[in-house]
Formats: structure tokens, C-alpha cells, sequence
């Protein structure tokens, strides 16, 4: 079998090894592949492994082998399903690889915004310490998470995993999804209500038509004032020009985010440069135990389709 890999750099800076594949056959490694380029890169594979390349209908219609996609990735709106699943194609993604380190990186955001570490730091090296006439030092204004309500929009393993960690700060928990459960830790509402009674707001759910540009102007207005937003999931599910203007308007206190709608980052991103917004470069996900991780479910997931018990599919 031919194996393709289209964007191995998306996952590796040359700490992770691809030689765990060459069990299955001829492996292809392309470090990154252009839009333009997927075409011709797959036309005679097997097998195509690969991250973010957008996988179209015009994009797979000349591959006539290719029979199963392996994501390294849990997301999979880069997938053409329609098309997949009408000419048998398998398409198996990595759930629940990134919970602990997408739960992490939440909380890191959130802690950043209200203890403000690099801030003080920042005054720390320029001697403004030095000078204070008192043992400590507290120009800038910090927040206990313990009391506060943080809400959840969706409630997958992520979901749930920052909700643990909500409750050992001694946070009240509200999740709103489209289905409740049955979890009496939490407690499930609307999303108008979540947005009008939560300090923080944090994004844990997938991108797809129904939650395209969910955070527009209108949400936001309704969140309280002086929240915190939080998104760890997918960046368009936020109008980035409405959250500019939240932040500037002192809406929000601040916002943390690992994810926007483009990536890399646009030279004109409407948040570049929003002091009370932090960004992370989509890095909630790359920790080095994390990728390993990773590599071993894609690995695992190729083999059971090969031996005709594929796992998970997200395709019909």
C-alpha cells in the first residue's frame, strides 16, 4: 500500500518519528502540501494521513485507490464527508488525545488573565519592585477563581476534564450543549443563560455549520460585564471584530485564546495588539507527551482498519 503523508510538519519539528507507518506499506512524507498540490500528491494513495490539507471533492476525485484518510487531529472540518462516504472512503479521526493538555492550556490562559504573572514580571525586571515602598507590590488588579461561575459551551471529554479542574478552584459549573446529561456536578442551561450568568466563558465545541460564528456582537453583549472569554477549540466560532470590540469597550476584562480564524495569524487580525487579549499559536494540543500520544492512535487506528474493525470513524 501507498501511504501519504501530506503535512508532517504540522506535527513534527523532528522530535517524532514517522518509521511506526512503514509497517504498512510505502511511506510518502511531505512536510507541508499547498492547496494546489493535493491533487497530485495523493492521486495514487492508499492510504493519506494528514492534519489540516484540505481533503475536497476536487481534491480526491482522480485518487481512485485512495481508501482510507487518517487524521492527526480530532477536528475533521477539512474533510469532505459527503464525498467520502459516497465512494467509500474511511475517514477515522484521534478523539480525546489533547483532553489533559487542552484542559492545561485553558486554565493557563484564564489564570494568566486574572493572577497576571507576565505582567508582574514584567514589572519585577524593570525595577519597579526595587522602588516600591512597601513588601508588596500590587499596581495591577487580580481576581479568585473560588466563587466565581465558569461556562462551559460544550461538553465533550475536554469539556468535562476543565470542568474537574473548575470545581477543585471552587468554581460553580454551567454547561450548555445540546443535549443535557445526567451529571448533577453541573448544571445545564441555555446559552443566554450561560453567557448572562458566567465570569468566564469557555469554548470546548466543534466547528461545523450549525457553530460557525456563534460569538458574534449580539453574544457577547450578553455575557456580564467584566468576564472572561476563553477559547481553546476552533477560532471560527468567533466574529473576531465583535470580541475586539468587547475588549476595547470594557465589556470583557479579557480573553485568552489558542485558536483564531486564521492560521497563522493574518498580518491584519483584528486582535493583534489588544492588550487584555492573549494568544497562543494553536499550541494547547503540541506538547510532546501529547503528539506521542497522538501518533500511537493514528497508528492503532490504521491497523484496525486493516484488519476490517475500523475505529473511530466520523463517517457514515
Amino acid at each position: 500500500m501507498k501511504i501519504v503523508i501530506t503535512d508532517a510538519d504540522t506535527v513534527t519539528g523532528g522530535d517524532i518519528s514517522f518509521d511506526r507507518f512503514d509497517r504498512f506499506g510505502e511511506v510518502v512524507i511531505h512536510g507541508l502540501t499547498a492547496p494546489d498540490e493535493v491533487a497530485d500528491r495523493i492521486a495514487d494513495a492508499d492510504i493519506v494521513l494528514c492534519n489540516k490539507t484540505p481533503m475536497t471533492r476536487d481534491n480526491m476525485k482522480n485518487a481512485k485507490n485512495l481508501k482510507y484518510i487518517g487524521l492527526f487531529a480530532t477536528g475533521f472540518n477539512n474533510i469532505d464527508l459527503d464525498y467520502t462516504s459516497t465512494h467509500g472512503i474511511t475517514v477515522c479521526n484521534v478523539p480525546s488525545y489533547s483532553t489533559e493538555a487542552v484542559a492545561q492550556q485553558t486554565f493557563a490562559l484564564l489564570l494568566e488573565i486574572v493572577n497576571r504573572t507576565h505582567d508582574y514580571n514584567d514589572l519585577v525586571m524593570k525595577g519597579d519592585w526595587i522602588k516600591s515602598r512597601t513588601f508588596s507590590f500590587f499596581p495591577l488588579p487580580m481576581l479568585e477563581l473560588s466563587g466565581k461561575t465558569i461556562g462551559l459551551v460544550g461538553y465533550g471529554s475536554i469539556g468535562k476534564r476543565v470542568a474537574d479542574i473548575a470545581k477543585a478552584f471552587g468554581m460553580k459549573v454551567l454547561v450548555y450543549k445540546r443535549r443535557a446529561e445526567n451529571d448533577p456536578t453541573v448544571e445545564f442551561v441555555t446559552l443566554n443563560e450561560l453567557l448572562r450568568r458566567s465570569d468566564v466563558v469557555s469554548l470546548h465545541c466543534p466547528l461545523n455549520r450549525d457553530s460557525e460564528n456563534m460569538m458574534t456582537a449580539e453574544r457577547f453583549a450578553q455575557m456580564k460585564q467584566g468576564a472572561v472569554f476563553i477559547n481553546t477549540a476552533r477560532g471560527g466560532l468567533v466574529d473576531e471584530l465583535a470580541l475586539k470590540a468587547a475588549l476595547l469597550s470594557g465589556r470583557l476584562l479579557g480573553a485568552g485564546l489558542d485558536v483564531l480564524r486564521q492560521e497563522p495569524m493574518s498580518a491584519d487580525c483584528p486582535l493583534l495588539g489588544i492588550k487584555n487579549c492573549i494568544i497562543t499559536p494553536h499550541i494547547a494540543w503540541a506538547g510532546l507527551e501529547t503528539r506521542i500520544r497522538l501518533m500511537g492512535v493514528v497508528e492503532s487506528n490504521i491497523a484496525d482498519f486493516l484488519s476490517g474493525s475500523p475505529k473511530n470513524t466520523v463517517n457514515p
